[in-house]
């Protein structure tokens, strides 16, 4: 499978690496956290490492650690802007089992 973004996603990200000034692509990776288990990272991949599984989409370099990518394989991560105070990134994984109430850790 794979770890895709949608063309609003890569969009983004095409914008914040061109104000960056730099990087290869998004990287995406899981830690553990708050009380559902584990919680998405989000940074810039600057570069590219021997564990690293990298995806594309849209012209757009996804890259994922090894040890992350059991838990998110097969995600779709999406940008929606509902209002000009609420925008973010949404991520869609089908590995959910479950979510705190809070939205911002989840079960696999």
């Amino acid at each position: 499978m794979a770890v895709t973004l949608t063309k609003s996603g890569a969009e983004r990200v095409v914008k914040m690496l061109e104000k960056r000034g730099h990087g290869v692509g998004l990287r995406v990776s899981t830690k553990v956290s708050g009380c559902a288990g584990f919680a998405y990272v989000v940074d810039y991949a600057d570069e590219i490492n021997e564990d690293d599984s990298v995806f594309e989409s849209f012209d757009v370099q996804v890259v994922v650690d090894a040890k992350s990518l059991k838990n998110i394989d097969g995600m779709e991560i999406d940008y929606v802007q509902e209002s000009l105070l609420n925008e973010g990134f949404d991520f869609r994984n089908p590995k959910v089992k479950d979510s705190c109430g809070c939205g911002e850790s989840f079960t696999v």
